[in-house]
């Protein structure tokens, strides 16, 4: 207790993102989950939303029609607000869904005090709200991307008046009753089922919420998934409880008969009514010690997933190797870690006139920023070797990516790049020590960034490999969320940041290429005729050697254009307190709240040992 006191004190110390992750000592038996995020949400509205943070929390807030098998792997998509996969066209272009009737949406005043069941409508609406130019969404791209039919003739009629007319029937989504809707696509769509699971999105949305409050509905989210909103307090916590009008629904992951450990935590879990805990608070820690020290403290019960893993810098400390101190490993204390599939990006923004173009200077710009750039120093000193280089846009277990795979993108060769610097006349034409644009024009990187402390590493390691090759850059800081804005508004130059699949289709992550997505998912602003036609050729296609080399063509081009030099794919080590059961990673969905569970014998026991 003496050490334990000594701990809190020295958290408390470390500033207000600490007092947030302290729960009530005496839970009365209440089951809390404490989880903690590094950088903030943006909002909790399904359609302005792009980040990994606040789609976390919203996709246990809404529930998709689709979602993956919590152990399977390789991975597995099972029906959730729909009772089974869709009924598929031979055509690969009518999908129709059946919905699990009696499902409700959970209390809120805008249903006038009466209960609000959920129907096929509702999942058009939460389509038709991502494509309202009213809403701004940063999804449209994506969404415009499925060609459901007349979506891009409702879109011109929408920004003509200026707001979405939802009365107006879009002829890809059809209502054929209270439980059944069809999608219907112009273009062949042979993975849709994996667009309908990527999470949240387009879970069911009540009109009625949205009407009753206008402009503040981002701060009401209201959906029929396990939990509901309880609090929250932008920037800083966010508790949710667990939602009374959940429907009935039981653990049943089906994990792969050789996986031992998957097989164990089916066996102990199969059959408990979902979700098993009664709280989930979310906590904004974003420096690394007092997130570590929080968890040490027995005050979090995980680092888990890449909202909020254990920095790497800890792992030292916590598992050397590889492998649990026996310290943590006589506390119970569980790792777990994975190569994921996720990948970290700076992005050169293709309109901006230093850094942006295809004329042969610009793009010899990028390439040599990205030449200058140490890779692998990033993964020994900053990352402190959890991770790996990253070759291309793709990133592991999604299609497309290929291990042996090679590209410049991972080089680190100073010498080429002030070759190629030479070569198209960023010179020092007035022996100051740094290169001039080739006009005579000063040259200036100027790349956003975040106040924590890594990233102050990160940007330390940008200035070194800059100037060694006569590139001057300059830092402008400001919190995530903001640049998260920022980046969707084009206001930046470059920008770092990282990237997670929501699918285990490769073809996900070219979306950051594809011209007609410009601004929404591709950040970069990268326009080329010639990607767009190859990237919608792979949409048409069924899995197979000819798409295979599609990817192979995308990724080619993405390297030799260089909008977005790719760093590295992250190894996650998640930490899980000895009392939480039924974890294990998801690979591409961000839900895993409800089906974990607290041992609360357990937890009283550990925290009485220590």
């Amino acid at each position: 207790m003496r050490r334990r006191a000594l701990l809190q004190g020295s958290l408390a110390a470390a500033g207000p993102a600490w007092a947030q992750a302290q729960a009530p000592a005496d839970s009365g038996g209440r089951k809390l989950l404490r989880v903690a995020f590094r950088n903030a949400e943006t909002s909790l509205d399904p359609a302005g939303i792009s980040d990994l943070y606040s789609r976390t929390v919203t996709a246990h807030i809404f529930e998709a029609l689709y979602g993956y098998d919590p152990l399977a792997r390789p991975v597995r998509i099972v029906p959730l607000a729909a009772v089974a996969l869709p009924e598929v066209s031979a055509d690969f272009r009518q999908y129709t869904v059946a919905l699990r009737p009696g499902m409700r949406f959970s209390d809120d005043p805008a249903f006038g005090g009466r209960p609000r069941e959920v129907v096929a409508q509702d999942f058009v609406y939460a389509f038709q709200r991502v494509l309202d130019p009213a809403n701004r969404s940063p999804l449209r791209g994506t969404l415009m991307d499925t060609t459901l039919v007349g979506l891009a003739e409702a879109f011109e009629r929408a920004r003509a008046r200026g707001k979405l007319d939802y009365d107006l029937p879009i002829p890809g989504l059809q209502v054929l009753g209270p439980h059944r809707l069809r999608f219907v696509l112009e273009q062949p769509r042979p993975r849709f089922l994996e667009f309908l699971a990527s999470c949240d999105i387009y879970g069911a949305q009540a009109r009625e919420v949205a009407q009753h409050y206008g402009d503040d509905a981002a701060a009401h989210p209201v959906g029929s998934g396990p939990f509901r909103l309880k609090s929250w307090r932008r920037s800083s916590r966010i508790v949710l409880e667990r939602n009374p009008q959940y429907r009935e629904r039981y653990y049943e992951a089906q994990p792969a008969p050789g996986d031992a450990a998957g097989q164990a935590t089916a066996q102990r879990l199969r059959g408990r009514r979902l979700p098993m805990v009664d709280e989930v608070q979310v906590s904004i820690i974003a420096e690394e010690q007092p997130l570590y020290l929080a968890f040490m403290g027995n005050d979090l019960d995980a680092l888990a997933t890449v909202a909020g893993a254990l920095p790497g810098n800890f792992i030292g400390r916590v598992a050397p190797g590889g492998r649990l101190t026996p310290a943590l490993a006589r506390r119970g204390v569980q790792l777990q870690r994975q190569v994921n599939a996720d990948m970290t990006l700076s992005y050169f923004n293709m309109e901006h006139p230093l850094v942006g173009g295809h004329a042969p200077a610009q793009v010899a710009l990028r390439r040599a920023v990205s030449l200058a750039y140490d890779t692998e120093r990033e993964i020994r000193l900053v990352r402190h070797g959890q991770a790996i280089p990253a070759q291309s846009q793709l990133v592991p277990h999604v299609s497309g990516y290929d291990p042996a795979f090679k590209s410049e993108m991972s080089d680190h060769d100073p010498a080429r790049a002030r070759a190629l610097l030479d070569m198209y006349g960023y010179a020092d034409a007035n022996g100051d020590g740094w290169r001039e644009q080739p006009d005579g024009s000063p040259l200036e990187l100027v790349m956003a960034t975040e106040p924590e402390a890594v990233n102050r590493e990160f940007n330390e390691l940008w200035r070194a490999s800059l100037q060694k090759v006569g590139l001057r850059i300059r830092f402008v800081t400001a919190q995530w969320s903001e640049n998260m804005k920022g980046a969707n508004a084009g206001r930046h130059m470059m920008w770092f940041l990282g990237s997670t699949a929501s699918a285990s289709d490769g073809q996900d992550f070219l979306s950051r290429l594809h011209g007609p997505q410009a601004g929404n998912a591709n950040l970069a602003r990268y326009r080329n005729a010639e990607f767009d036609r190859l990237y919608d050729r792979m949409s048409a296609l069924p899995d197979g050697p000819e798409r295979e080399q599609l990817f192979l063509q995308a990724k080619r081009m993405g390297v030799a254009h260089m909008p977005y030099k790719v760093h590295v794919h992250r190894i996650g080590n998640d930490l899980l307190q000895a009392w939480v059961r039924g974890y294990r990673r998801p690979l591409f969905a961000l839900e895993w709240w409800h089906v974990v569970d607290i041992d609360l014998d357990e937890k009283r026991k550990r925290n009485h040992d220590t």
